[in-house]
């Protein structure tokens, strides 16, 4: 395997599928590097500065016949195309009775950390999840971000790829080949038996590195990465938490922790297995700040997570 950055494995992704599939094209208003030179302006498109229009664009040739991905860049700037994701996007294969495809991959960076102000450090995919018809992908590591992209691209529903803006230069090994990782399939990153830390994107490496620290106090945690919003593979979390008996869920978005816990106890299985409440660790409901002792007193921290862990576990003390 070889070592790249996360925002290099997306790049390798995009890439690997246009060469692939020839009717793979890529739009945004601005790109890194320089695909042109590969593959030709018919291919790739520099856009007017319109995410309406450059959203609408991408699934009309989705419905053309043409497998097209569209950068809007920062979340932020999805906005403007709320009308085409609402009403067109997620809506479209349903009213065309599932006889025709619409292949489109919208990307986009989300979170805060890195000092971008409260407008560019939004995490709102929990809007898109209530959008029924609408795949949401948000990975963690290198190895999944080109893999979920690549399945994403190749997949014939729209699906929205979420990439965490503190991820970007974070590097990890990624298998050679046509690597691809499935859609709508969790990932257990580390096996544990006192408690489950479920996090997301750049939360992940957080709580995996909680674990280690948490392994000096003999204390067990099971790490597991959802990868996918939509469909959501809520069974390998339930079976962690059935396991475990205690979860703590850390995102920047506290209405996705809300959905997973929901998901969690609505379960009469799982809920009858937990020895303490679930616990959520999100951000604070304040816009992200700019101010970096700001910013970081807003996001969830590591502190947060072992807090809460040691918490559910004496919860589950007091109650035994």
């Amino acid at each position: 395997m070889r070592e790249i950055t996360f925002q290099r494995a997306l790049e390798e992704a995009v890439a690997e599928e246009m060469r692939r599939d020839p009717k793979v094209i890529t739009m945004a208003t601005d790109f890194t590097g320089d695909p042109i030179k590969e593959f030709g302006p018919t291919r790739v498109r520099f856009t007017p500065i319109s995410e309406a229009a450059l959203t609408g664009m991408g699934l009309g040739a989705a419905g053309c016949g043409l497998r097209p991905i569209v950068n809007w860049r920062m979340v932020t700037f999805s906005f403007v195309a709320m009308d085409q994701v609402v009403n067109q996007a997620s809506k479209i294969r349903y009213m065309f009775g599932g006889q025709a495809d619409f292949p489109v991959t919208y990307r986009c960076t989300t979170g805060g950390g890195i000092g971008l102000a409260a407008q560019h450090s939004q995490s709102p995919y929990s809007m898109w999840m209530h959008l029924a018809g609408l795949k949401i992908i948000l990975p963690s590591t290198p190895a999944d971000a080109k893999g979920l992209l690549k399945s994403a691209i190749r997949d014939d529903n729209p699906v929205v790829s979420f990439e965490c803006s503190r991820l970007a230069t974070v590097t990890g090994p990624v298998p050679d080949g046509d690597h691809l990782v499935p859609i709508g399939v969790a990932d257990v990153k580390r096996q544990g038996t006192d408690a489950t830390i479920v996090a997301l994107a750049y939360y992940v490496g957080e709580a995996l590195a909680l674990a280690e620290e948490l392994a000096l106090e003999d204390i067990s945690v099971e790490v597991i990465d959802p990868r996918t919003l939509v469909p959501m593979d809520i069974e390998t979390v339930r079976a962690s938490v059935r396991k475990t008996g205690r979860v703590v869920i850390v995102d920047e978005a506290p209405a996705t922790c809300s959905e997973i816990a929901a998901l969690i106890a609505e379960d009469p299985e799982t809920f009858r297995a937990l020895k303490a409440p679930v616990r959520r660790v999100c951000a604070v409901p304040v816009p992200v700040p700019y101010s970096p002792p700001l910013e970081q007193a807003a996001l969830p921290s590591k502190d947060d997570m072992k807090a809460a862990v040691h918490e559910v576990l004496k919860e589950s003390l007091r109650r035994a």
